[in-house]
């Protein structure tokens, strides 16, 4: 199988390709720019997005390797969505594996130690007819179900079982992992351990959009880094899908989800806000531009106090080399405070993409302010770096609200 590695954003020297290896490209991997090299044939210049990982295209395996590291990429999307903070030497494996090999390995490290003391066990609900008593009887069932037999009896009881939704969100996330093509014959090893343990599990399927939540208490929490990756896998493209014919199967993320995630989580934790109050675009009701509410519009980020918004902002994860921002942001930032009748709103963008600025905005009144996060550095100097966008937050919400400052 012939392997093409990639970076996030950066354009690759010119690389043979043939025109089925190019077509198949192009259909299986939409989020990679391909360029004719000038003068030649069958050479092509590959620019991916802000798309990374690795997938597995009939008989092209491609590696897109992320701009800040699979450490502070796993970093921040493990925060975003469940507040876990992980060492970095949680991730810390060769520099040769690509993002699902650190993953399934990093799985399965969490998983050792979540099941170091044994395998969690819950009750369940079980509602069955059986031949013995057990539980509660549920007469209302029995007698128009039954009518005069006296069995079997409609029981209601509680089950002791291993088989409930932590281990079944690990259990689906290893599956998933296993799919994708591991170079990792430790990682593929170590997954193996995980199935093992979990054999008795039911292996459900969790829609990326649909991946529930899972509340923690002194009993179970010492599954929280588990449960954190399992979501996060089953949340992000660990996928096998057919397109045009072409088969694909491998473990992407997208640069901008994680982006927006993080920001969303880590600016409501340093706020003190839930997310009723400070929405990302899931969380928010239906909001249009024009009084026919035909022209939708979805803010990354929103601030509600009860049916008002205060504030409004969008998260931007781009490859901007000119540090200008771009007038197609600008614009749908005006609209948003436009619709929601704020004086300005917020830009938020990766450190080196833009500089930090401000646009007073002629015959509006508004103003729209533009702010850079650093990334690059560790989860903790990240957060840190979120408290300056979090003030400006502040800023803008008491302007709304008519505080003097």
């Amino acid at each position: 199988m012939r392997e093409i590695t990639l970076g996030e954003y950066e354009k690759s020297s010119g690389l043979s390709l043939s025109s089925v290896e190019r077509d198949t490209l192009h259909t299986g991997l939409p989020s990679v720019t391909i360029e004719p090299v000038p003068g030649t044939e069958g050479t092509y210049h590959l620019t991916p997005g802000s798309v990374v990982g690795a997938i597995e295209i009939d008989g092209l395996s491609v590696v897109i390797e992320p701009k800040i590291g699979i450490v502070n990429l796993l970093s921040m999307a493990c925060y975003a969505i469940g507040m876990v903070k992980f060492d970095r030497e949680a991730f810390d494996f060769l520099e040769e594996y690509a993002l699902p090999d650190v993953l399934a390995l990093a799985l399965a490290a969490q998983a050792h130690r979540a099941f170091s003391h044994g395998l969690l066990h819950g009750y369940l609900v079980e509602e069955q007819a059986l031949l013995t008593v057990r539980g509660r009887v549920r007469f209302a069932e029995q007698v128009g179900r039954r009518l005069d037999f006296p069995i079997p009896v409609e029981l209601r009881y509680d089950e002791f079982t291993g088989d409930i939704l932590p281990n079944q969100l690990v259990k689906a996330a290893a599956h998933r992992l296993a799919r994708a093509r591991l170079r990792s014959h430790r990682a593929r090893r170590n997954l193996g351990w995980v199935a093992g343990m979990l054999a008795e599990v039911s292996l459900r399927e969790f829609p990326p959009a649909r991946v529930p939540e899972v509340a923690f208490d002194r009993l179970n929490g010492h599954y929280r880094g588990v449960v954190a990756l399992a979501r996060l896998v089953l949340r992000h493209g660990a996928f096998e899908s057919g397109r045009g014919g072409v088969r694909a199967r491998g473990f992407l993320m997208d640069m901008n989800t994680v982006f927006q995630e993080f920001l969303t989580q880590a600016l409501r934790e340093e706020l003190g806000a839930s997310p009723r109050t400070l929405r990302s675009d899931r969380e928010l009701e239906k909001l249009t531009l024009d009084h026919g509410r035909r022209v939708t519009l979805e803010p990354d980020l929103t601030w509600w106090d009860g049916p008002t918004c205060t504030f409004v902002g969008d998260a931007k994860y781009k490859n901007l080399t000119s540090h200008r921002v771009p007038n197609s942001d600008l614009y749908q930032m005006l609209s948003y405070a436009t619709a929601l009748d704020l004086p300005g709103g917020l830009l938020v963008y990766a450190l080196g993409e833009v500089d930090d600025a401000s646009y007073e905005i002629r015959h509006s009144g508004k103003r729209l302010d533009v702010a850079s996060l650093n990334i690059a550095g560790t989860l903790d100097e990240t957060l840190r770096n979120v408290r300056t966008i979090a003030k400006r937050v502040v800023l803008l919400r008491d302007e709304a609200r008519g505080v003097r400052l």
